[in-house]
């Protein structure tokens, strides 16, 4: 077990602190819940950084990382779903969750065939994780029917773009695994 392991068991380890916080009869249950979150966030970004300066990439670690983080994010989603209960939320949440199990399942039958470096993170889905952190952050810290949680909104809508995007370069990058031609 090493620091970046530890920093990404941390955000598995937060998820029922925030869900806990987010149900908190209190004022400040929105903006402690997006500051769990965000904290998250940074320590995504950091526990890949650690692992790559620190040289301590784990096949553990590289296999946690990923679930941590979808976990983070389908729990919030799911969350700020219920919380809003409008279709303009749902929709771009339900793509963003939607993408994650199919590019989940993806990777996870590309790596069986010996094949996972086709489908290696994208630059875009750097974006695109960036664009859906912020949102998941402004969402939560504003509740629903504010001038920031409407822009949240939109950003949102972009991540799901994004993630549409993320997910066709990755299916095209595994077409020749998927459909492979006859001889």
């Amino acid at each position: 077990m090493n620091l970046p392991n530890l920093l990404t068991l941390s955000r598995i380890i937060m998820i029922p602190v925030f869900v806990a916080v987010f149900y908190f009869p209190v004022d400040w249950s929105y903006m402690v819940s997006a500051a769990i979150f965000a904290l998250a966030a940074v320590t995504d970004w950091l526990d890949g950084y650690l692992a790559r300066k620190l040289d301590q990439s784990t096949p553990f670690g590289a296999f946690l990382d990923p679930v941590a983080d979808k976990l983070m994010v389908a729990v919030a989603l799911a969350l700020l779903i219920q919380e809003y209960s409008a279709i303009l939320l749902t929709i771009p949440a339900t793509v963003i969750i939607g993408r994650e199990i199919v590019i989940s399942a993806l990777r996870e039958w590309m790596a069986e065939i010996g094949s996972r470096g086709s489908v290696a993170v994208s630059y875009i889905g750097k974006i695109k994780t960036t664009a859906q952190m912020a949102s998941i952050v402004g969402l939560l810290a504003f509740p629903p029917g504010q001038f920031l949680s409407d822009v949240a909104v939109g950003l949102l809508y972009i991540a799901a773009l994004l993630t549409l995007w993320s997910m066709g370069l990755y299916l095209k990058a595994a077409w020749p695994d998927l459909f492979p031609e006859k001889a």
